[in-house]
């Protein structure tokens, strides 16, 4: 495969390189604000040149310095900008309007380095923001800069990720390029019930799914990992059997990873431990005598709130990482065991690979997990594109050469 490059600002503990890289993109230079997200990246990118100042301080030209990029050479550039407060409908453009400059910063380096491709991930939520002004807004300014768009809201379910999750995807690119997002390899089922979660997902209709792979389930996941203590944080454990499915192996780079990293997780409260003995596979707040109920959710309609204090049901998908794994506000008891979900499962959850370690408290850690865009959705993702771009460069070199 051809060397392919990227660029990630915003890029959190690096979430989207790690997928990307798995597609063929060799990440150069990133940028977080973040000094525990950034010593998470540069741990596990040792290779690439990590920025950990404001993204306002960091010059365009220092980049391409840095990475010895002329205009028009970067393939993809990639991250994920803050975008409230963003909008067509209220164009603040000063320097003061911090959250509106965030995205525009990320817009200056674009324009300066006019990659063959750009990618942006933001929260479904984005499409409905200031009633629309907000994506029209996007759409605006990498138009100005001389990009055609797309968007897609797309379900990480769909390309081998137990979780339900959805990210709202903008693919930008030269107009002699092509784009595509990637069709579901995984048949699993999707409902959004948020603003344009049915015009923009891509569906599997009942006629194809037969041909897809079955969705990774939470047991998948996580059957290859030992049982746990709570509040007993050893840096390495070893895994309690070879890789039993497709997903493990995955995980585990094809049996490289010898040891699990940041399998820990702190202790519940005592009434929490008292909520989970009412809680089978795949129950809920509902199934909690209602005396053990929290204040709040004793108020609460049978229909609401369906996932909180939920423990997971191994055969389905885990409701969408948060950066805790707090379970008052989603499904995130083991299966099995009394606790919540480690670090490495949550991992495990978000498909990052088991060599991919989390520095940092046990909070910050849960954070830069909860934060991350899947790895597995990163790489479909990563896949249509490189294949757009070298499919450019091949019709550019034949017609050149003759």
């Amino acid at each position: 495969m051809q060397r392919l490059t990227s660029i990630d600002l915003f890029a959190g503990a690096g979430g989207l390189s790690c997928g990307l890289e798995m597609a063929g993109f060799t990440p150069l230079f990133a940028s977080d604000i973040h000094p525990i997200y950034c010593d998470t990246y540069q741990y596990n990118h040792p290779n690439t040149y990590v920025y950990r100042k404001d993204i306002r301080d960091l010059p365009a030209e220092e980049i391409a310095q840095i990475t010895n990029l002329v205009e028009g050479e970067l393939d993809l550039l990639v991250g994920g900008p803050p975008c409230q407060g963003f909008s067509i409908n209220a164009p603040i453009r000063t320097m003061e309007d911090r959250r509106n400059h965030l995205f525009l910063e990320f817009t200056r380096i674009a324009s300066y380095l006019m990659p063959k491709f750009i990618l942006i991930e933001n929260v479904p939520g984005i499409i409905s923001m200031d009633k629309g002004g907000v994506v029209a807004a996007i759409l605006h300014e990498l138009r100005l800069i001389g990009y055609k768009v797309e968007y897609r809201i797309l379900y990480a379910a769909h390309y081998g990720v137990p979780q339900i999750r959805f990210r709202t995807i903008f693919l930008a690119t030269r107009e002699d390029i092509d784009i595509k997002f990637p069709l579901p390899t995984h048949n699993a089922k999707s409902r959004p019930n948020f603003t344009g979660g049915r015009e923009l997902t891509i569906h599997v209709l009942p006629l194809f799914g037969i041909d897809l792979k079955p969705h990774t389930t939470v047991w998948d996941a996580l059957s290859d990992l030992p049982l746990i203590e709570p509040g007993k944080f050893d840096q390495e454990t070893k895994y309690i059997s070879e890789p039993q499915n497709e997903f493990q192996n995955l995980m585990r780079m094809h049996h490289q990873s010898l040891v699990i990293f940041n399998h820990h997780v702190g202790k519940l409260s005592e009434i929490n431990l008292q909520r989970l003995k009412h809680i089978p596979q795949g129950g809920s707040w509902r199934d909690i005598p209602y005396e053990l109920l929290p204040a709040g959710m004793k108020r609460a309609r049978r229909s609401d709130h369906t996932k909180r204090y939920g423990r997971l049901d191994p055969d389905g998908l885990c409701s969408t990482v948060l950066t805790k794994c707090d379970p008052h506000w989603g499904s995130f008891f083991h299966p099995f065991q009394d606790r919540v979900l480690s670090v490495r499962e949550a991992a495990r959850i978000q498909s990052f690979p088991d060599h991919y370690v989390f520095t940092g408290k046990l909070i910050h850690q849960y954070e830069q997990v909860g934060n991350a865009v899947p790895p597995l959705m990163a790489k479909a993702i990563g896949k249509v594109i490189a294949q757009s771009i070298i499919a450019t460069k091949e019709v550019y070199y034949a017609t050149s050469n003759r």
